[in-house]
């Protein structure tokens, strides 16, 4: 199923480009064009870059949503079901293929953020651990998607459905920090997950932002949001034929 995915990314490589393209578009602008950084104590870009890269975590789930609507729409998944397969092959597969790409990702932007002066001051096992913390908020954040695409069902409602992710990236600490918010925003934006996430990345790299102790709580959320929406996908993936 992961091998099916990736033939599709060959067949199409203008999405996977711009699946690639739109973060580093995004961290040019809030670098250069907006500027920013209330409440930064430092070089912004030192702030911004791995605000960035846990914002691209959350970011960028339409195409495995748009995924698995069309199979649904186009009857491909029944002929799955007549194969010899678990019940959740076809999203695991789906899955796989987004985390390699999300990999690439991460491996662009980080390169980029070298490009404009951000350094990661930590030792390369830190570097490690913050990439690992942010790949797993994305197998997260990509098994929310997941369930909600088959919520929705059809193509054409993933965009409407996707919209319930956006406050998750855009209400926390990517940006700006949360003191220098209003105080009901700042307790929000705090206790967003994708926030522990990127406060946790900013301490590993050992840059402005950083606090230690985020690292258990960049853990435990992504694996309590797992524990929760994995079994809901495969479940409602697996009643769709009946």
């Amino acid at each position: 199923m992961t091998r099916r995915e990736l033939a599709h990314w060959a067949r199409q490589p203008v999405q996977a480009a711009v699946g690639l393209v739109f973060p580093v578009m995004l961290l040019l602008m809030f670098g250069y064009l907006v500027g920013g950084g209330r409440g930064v104590e430092g070089a912004y870009v030192d702030y911004l870059v791995p605000g960035m890269l846990a914002l691209t975590m959350a970011f960028g789930l339409e195409g495995t949503m748009l995924a698995v609507t069309q199979d649904l729409d186009k009857g491909v998944i029944d002929r799955f079901r007549s194969l010899p397969m678990a019940n959740g092959a076809v999203l695991v597969g789906r899955s796989a293929a987004d985390m390699l790409q999300s990999a690439v990702g991460l491996a662009v932007l980080t390169g980029v953020g070298y490009a404009i002066g951000w350094h990661a001051h930590g030792t390369p096992g830190a570097f490690l651990g913050a990439m690992g913390l942010l790949l797993l908020f994305r197998f997260a954040m990509l098994w929310i998607g997941i369930h909600l695409a088959m919520v929705a069902g059809k193509p054409e409602m993933v965009q409407a459905v996707q919209i319930l992710v956006w406050p998750v990236g855009f209400l926390s600490n990517a940006f700006a920090t949360p003191d220098s918010m209003p105080g009901w925003l700042g307790t929000v934006v705090e206790w967003n997950p994708m926030s522990h996430t990127a406060t946790a990345v900013r301490d590993l790299f050992g840059g402005p932002g950083g606090e230690p102790g985020h690292a258990g709580a960049a853990v435990l959320w992504p694996l309590a949001l797992l524990a929760v929406f994995f079994p809901l996908a495969v479940r409602r993936f697996a009643r769709l034929g009946r």
